[in-house]
């Protein structure tokens, strides 16, 4: 008998003693065929703490009616966080499905002014480190500088972005060796933000945020010839829509839907 999505709600409701799970169910590939075009997938987390570390942990499954169990795991993840020297210190791991083979790694450390940041592979034979990253803020005549290195151990690339805010306006430059980018970001008035990006290679996009009542949002991202992507906030829902787009012609619609569920 198949496994249904009520009673895997029912379960994992009943583990959370109270926390809340996530419902997200996604089209696939823009089909609207039924529901087998659904993509339905619960996420819960929770946290405790030992001694000064506080620990947190989660699954996120697929909520699709199935025989085989061993298949509805899509990541399982823990973290553990806490103080060394002065420093915040926390890494998380994460498992694809059952394979615990080996694990995604993301290890964060703040102190002095300074947060670093890297990616990292774990298996038997040790951890090996992909990326790594840094952030600095200080500030400048009324406004604030953001430096953020960043670097790639396996590719060898390496770039840093640099942002400037100021009442209403910042300015971001991405910069490496091959190519540059300026994004500038600019609040309207109340209710209006537009944020075009321009690169050293031609390409550009422009995004448009409109703020809705009760804090709700829509934002709109224009990327031409290539893709057109909007995502409306509304209280516990957001909803994400993406049409790729080949001249002046839409070839395509994704979209996804969540909401936060409380049990």
């Amino acid at each position: 008998m198949k496994l249904s999505t009520f009673a895997l709600l029912s379960v994992i409701g009943s583990a959370s003693a109270g926390s809340r799970p996530d419902l997200t169910i996604s089209v696939k590939d823009g089909s609207f065929g039924g529901i087998d075009g659904l993509d339905p997938t619960l996420s819960w987390s929770s946290a405790s703490s030992t001694g000064d570390i506080d620990i947190e942990y989660g699954v996120e499954a697929s909520a699709t009616p199935t025989t085989d169990i061993a298949s509805m795991p899509k990541n399982i993840w823990g973290k553990a966080s806490g103080s060394v020297a002065g420093w915040g210190v926390s890494a998380r791991a994460e498992f694809e499905g059952t394979d615990f083979s080996s694990a995604d790694v993301d290890i964060d450390a703040s102190g002095d002014g300074i947060d670093i940041h890297a990616d990292a592979t774990a298996t038997s034979d040790g951890i090996t480190v992909s990326k790594v990253e840094a952030t600095s803020s200080f500030d400048v005549d009324g406004g604030s500088i953001t430096v953020n290195p960043r670097y790639d151990v396996g590719s060898g690339d390496a770039d840093v972005v640099v942002s400037y805010n100021k009442d209403d306006t910042s300015i971001e430059v991405t910069a490496s060796a091959d190519e540059q980018s300026v994004t500038i970001s600019k609040q309207i008035d109340d209710d209006n933000r537009v944020a075009p990006t321009i690169s050293s290679d031609g390409a550009f996009s422009v995004e448009w945020e409109k703020a809705l009542s009760d804090g709700n949002t829509l934002t709109t991202t224009v990327t031409p010839n290539e893709s057109i992507d909007i995502e409306w906030k509304d209280a516990d829902w957001t909803a994400s829509i993406n049409m790729p787009v080949d001249g002046t012609e839409i070839t395509g619609t994704n979209v996804s839907v969540k909401r936060d569920l409380s049990f």
